[in-house]
């Protein structure tokens, strides 16, 4: 049984059968961290068995999307937030997020991280901290968080 949450008229679900990866490609065009990224990587970023899809539905029609990269015991990484933008600045990333907080397989002992260059307040809100943290790119990676 699908995770849902409701916030009218907005309701987001983990059902992966709800994931439209035509948006997810558009969404992602948009994005400063994966504007480059290839359509195959996106659509086996997607659905990998590793995540959790997340996808925020108005009248059965998606709207947004996040996905949760999680081992399910201890670890998950928050990626992928957005919204269209004709439903940005009415809550639906806020519902996106805490979908993602108070999703069942992510309770317990499970520590979420996220990356973000803009939205801090956003995740601040559900009970994200800000962290110094270091990653590493591939060696043909441009790095999205630099100007």
């Amino acid at each position: 049984m699908p995770f849902e949450i409701l916030q009218s008229p907005y309701r987001v679900t983990d059902d992966p059968a709800a994931v439209n990866l035509s948006l997810v490609r558009q969404l992602l065009a948009t994005s400063y961290w994966a504007g480059d990224r290839p359509p195959e990587v996106i659509d086996a970023s997607w659905t990998s068995p590793a995540i959790i899809p997340f996808t925020a539905l108005l009248n059965n029609e998606p709207v947004g999307i996040t996905r949760v990269v999680t081992d399910r015991v201890s670890f998950a990484w928050v990626a992928d937030v957005m919204v269209a933008s004709a439903h940005r600045g009415r809550g639906v990333g806020k519902l996106l997020v805490r979908a993602v907080v108070e999703h069942p397989q992510l309770q317990g002992h499970v520590r979420m991280l996220l990356a973000t260059k803009d939205a801090h307040g956003l995740y601040e809100q559900v009970g994200f901290v800000r962290r110094e943290m270091m990653w590493r790119n591939p060696p043909t990676s441009v790095d999205p968080l630099q100007p």
